[in-house]
């Protein structure tokens, strides 16, 4: 097994402060993709007192091999009360700036539209200066449920690229690069006011030159924010790590971004889609948009 060098490294946080935010999310009785795919953060970030809130699971209708959520062929129905118990975490937390992300539901006819759409609505009503990150699934190319979500105008519309086209197959077999791209696009025309975002896991065998491919193929569709980071090995059934990626490495893709125009890369070892993702409320400050 490959040994993680330093840099991969995370102090240790402060428990009593995450154990604060955990005990908020137990009282609600609601999950975080913090927790679900234990991601290496976890600990500044509830340190913080942000998280990122997972819906419509913990299970998920995909067994992406790279993953650590859950996979369930008939997950649960959807719980109407998930959404005011979600706002009421966000009024506990005080919370300037929320991702809300979700399981993949497939077995949704809308991929779970409306209870993004709900817990927007939810979030809005008791915290309206709070800006709201939604990290959507691909919703199986249902271009109709894509714009019931931007409708509901959330400030950031996430969708992950996840690897480079090669590994598609591999990585993650019930996706599909080409709708990825296109629900960033699509994304842009239904809601020019929007900022899109993706992300890139590295260290499963993609070369710089396809990263650098997909980073252009990002651009051409107009996405604004980029964060690519490490691929960790979740347990041992999962995906191994084909190499670590040098901090220098990391550094050279940010340049290269930002080179093509986006308007924020967040790029290095530890960054994970949702990692401080809060600094968005500073970019829409500098790079502001109106609904038209």
């Amino acid at each position: 097994m490959t040994v993680k060098p330093d840099w991969l490294r995370v102090k240790a946080p402060q428990w009593e402060r995450v154990g604060n935010v955990k005990e908020i999310l137990r009282d609600l009785a609601l999950n975080t993709v913090c927790e679900e795919a234990s991601c290496p953060n976890i600990g500044e970030c509830f340190q913080a007192g942000t998280a990122t809130f997972l819906i419509m699971g913990p299970a998920c209708t995909r067994a992406c091999p790279y993953c650590d959520i859950d996979f369930e062929k008939k997950p649960k129905p959807l719980d109407p009360t998930e959404p005011a118990r979600l706002a009421e975490a966000v009024r506990r937390m005080q919370l300037n700036h929320v991702v809300i992300t979700s399981v993949n539901r497939d077995d949704l006819p809308d991929g779970g539209a409306s209870q993004f759409v709900q817990c927007i609505a939810a979030v809005r009503a008791v915290s309206p200066k709070t800006t709201i990150e939604v990290l959507i699934p691909d919703l199986c190319g249902n271009w109709d449920a894509l714009e019931i979500i931007l409708q509901a105008a959330p400030e950031v519309l996430n969708h992950n690229t996840e690897t480079i086209p090669r590994l598609y197959r591999r990585v993650r077999p019930q996706g599909n690069y080409d709708r990825t791209l296109e629900l960033l696009a699509r994304s842009r025309q239904l809601a020019p006011w929007v900022y899109t975002k993706s992300g890139i896991m590295v260290g499963l065998g993609e070369t710089d030159a396809e990263i650098r491919q997909a980073m252009q193929d990002l651009r051409a569709v107009d996405c604004d924010i980029l964060t690519i980071g490490q691929y960790l090995q979740p347990s041992q059934k999962h995906l191994q790590v084909n190499d670590f990626v040098t901090p220098e490495q990391f550094a050279a893709w940010q340049a290269f971004g930002e080179e093509l125009g986006f308007l924020q890369v967040v790029s290095s070892p530890l960054t994970r889609s949702s990692y401080h993702a809060e600094q968005v409320r500073e970019l829409m400050q500098r790079y502001p948009r109106s609904r038209g």
